[in-house]
């Protein structure tokens, strides 16, 4: 049996190729899986299907990636993606996916961020979501058992295998047990660490990483985190919710406090239309240099386009801030500031079937690292958990088939069960949820658009403060069901998760990409390479395969004319 754990797109896409291929398997996720974060993927999904330009190909894709990420993309991680790509939007279509089509019937394809050609299929603005609903209907049609509301706490390893996971449900807080000849992790990146985030609360908390690393796996790039740059500032609870780019693509404004269109200074030809990286350091700019807005953000206003266009265009825009603010934004401007969007960097795996340092573990999705570098290509994130769905799946399919026996640990299974049993127990004065809240604070203010080495140290300083008074939590659940250890959990995590960041973020002396170092401005050619980073041997530097010839001679500046460029 396999277990799976995460039931958003990457998780459910392995688990169906299980189940395909007659090898039994469990999916958990902490929350419903209807609700998971593929949902909230608006854009599209990339392929080299060449609908609309027959010229386009799999190497152009891969050449307009790894360019993209800095070069700081596995090449043969991206050869892999976009060789597989037409295969996974062939899966979702014989799945029953709907796409946006031309009137011939072909699957009609956008341009979408720095891509040469229009490679992006897309479904209305709610590609993520119709993706997640066609792969668990194909879940439900295999009759994939899948569990909604159970917390892994621990994988479980004996002599550098995976034999299974524990954990425990969030309602009631019955212990599970889950032996596992194989354990595909697909529980997402460690965007929540920061103050505002795109992720919603308790997701993406950087379980993935904690659970790999506890096992004995690595962390590559945890450094590389994409900063969207539009993410609303208020109501607290729905900081960093983010208003699409396609507001800023159907002729959005953005300005500061003093009315000025500042986008002028940064990227004068293509000021609002420039790069995620560079309109988030733009407004990052302009907030700390003192012309931000009374609540710390920029304005982004639509006012000035017609009521029909932006009900026509924009209508998830629309009704989002007039739900969470009372705002219409046909009137008045958005009140925006950069927010964490995307883990590029993650759980440490093989190119070609994604396997971690320990035998039988495998990570997939934002949980994963590899194909986006120091940026990412708008589009490839969701084409990415389809591709390596399908061939972990069938990884760990033919690795749990391999096995003649499995060992197991007594002693792992007891570490696993007193390391709850402690927490419940545990009646100290430091409450959870204030410290999550000190772990986001130290992120936002030392490892968010800028850094420097000064902030760095410092942050991992006040991670040192926190680790100590994490040690007199309380942990106290109550009627309502086991959140509150589910968040002492969750607490575990965005602090390891946080220590690799600031400790990743110090040791990358350059700007690249995401990664700004306002005292190492410049790209740095001897910092070419991968950060590995582990508890026992800090952080390592690992080469990166060469980019082969083909490839290689396609990866050109691109045009932007007439692109919303991601």
């Amino acid at each position: 049996m396999v277990l799976v754990i995460g039931t958003g797109g990457a998780g459910l896409r392995a688990a169906i190729e299980l189940a395909e291929s007659g090898t039994d398997v469990l999916a958990v996720g902490k929350r419903p899986k209807e609700d998971a974060h593929t949902a909230l993927a608006a854009g599209g999904i990339n392929a080299a299907l060449a609908t609309m330009d027959p010229e386009d190909s799999w190497q152009q894709h891969a050449a307009d990636t790894l360019k993209e990420s800095y070069l700081l993309a596995d090449p043969r991680t991206a050869e892999i993606v976009t060789r597989g790509a037409a295969l996974g939007i062939d899966d979702l279509e014989r799945y029953g996916m709907a796409f946006a089509r031309e009137e011939d019937g072909r699957i009609s394809q956008r341009f979408f961020g720095a891509h040469k050609f229009r490679r992006t299929a897309f479904a209305g603005d709610y590609t993520g979501l119709e993706i997640q609903r066609t792969l668990i209907r194909r879940a439900d049609q295999l009759k994939i058992p899948m569990l909604d509301s159970v917390y892994i706490t621990r994988l479980l390893v004996h002599d550098g295998a995976v034999f299974g996971a524990y954990g425990f449900d969030l309602t009631d807080g019955q212990r599970y047990v889950i032996h596992a000849d194989a354990v595909i992790l697909a529980a997402g990146g460690h965007t929540r660490i920061w103050r505002r985030t795109s992720s919603r609360r308790d997701e993406n908390t950087g379980d993935s990483f904690r659970l790999a690393v506890e096992a004995g796996a690595r962390l590559r790039d945890p450094e590389l985190v994409q900063f969207h740059p539009s993410g609303i500032i208020e109501p607290e609870n729905a900081a960093g919710t983010l208003v699409s780019e396609a507001a800023r693509g159907e002729g959005g404004i953005l300005r500061n406090a003093l009315g000025e269109r500042f986008m002028s200074r940064y990227d004068p030809v293509r000021m609002e239309l420039s790069t995620r990286d560079r309109v988030a350091l733009a407004s990052y700019t302009e907030i700390s240099e003192g012309r931000g807005t009374p609540k710390g953000g920029v304005w982004l206003d639509v006012s000035h386009l017609s009521r029909r266009t932006i009900m026509e265009r924009l209508p998830r825009v629309y009704q989002t801030l007039l739900d969470l603010q009372m705002l219409d934004i046909t009137r008045d401007p958005i009140e925006i500031a950069p927010t964490a969007h995307y883990s590029m960097g993650g759980v440490w795996v093989r190119h070609d079937d994604h396997s971690t340092d320990v035998r039988g573990l495998y990570a997939i999705g934002e949980a994963s690292s590899g194909l986006h570098g120091a940026n990412r290509l708008g589009g490839n994130s969701l084409i990415e958990l389809l591709v390596f769905g399908r061939i972990t799946g069938q990884a760990a399919a033919a690795y749990s088939q391999g096995l003649t026996a499995q060992p197991r640990s007594a002693a792992a299974l007891a570490r696993a069960r007193a390391e709850i049993d402690d927490l419940l127990a545990a009646d100290g004065p430091e409450n959870v949820r204030a410290l999550q809240r000190a772990v986001r604070n130290t992120m936002t203010e030392h490892a968010g658009v800028v850094r420097d080495e000064a902030g760095l140290t410092a942050g991992l300083a006040e991670l040192d403060a926190i680790d100590k008074r994490m040690e007199d939590v309380g942990v106290h659940p109550d009627i309502a069901g086991f959140q509150d250890l589910a968040h002492a959990f969750d607490l575990k995590s965005a602090a390891l998760a946080a220590r690799a960041t600031l400790e990743a973020a110090l040791e990358r002396r350059e700007t690249r990409g995401c990664h700004n170092r306002s005292d190492y401005p410049d790209m740095d050619p001897a910092l070419r390479v991968n950060l590995v980073w582990s508890p026992e041997t800090g952080i390592t530097r690992e080469s990166i395969a060469p980019v082969p010839d083909e490839i290689a001679a396609l990866m050109e500046d691109v045009s932007t004319d007439g692109k919303l460029v991601e």
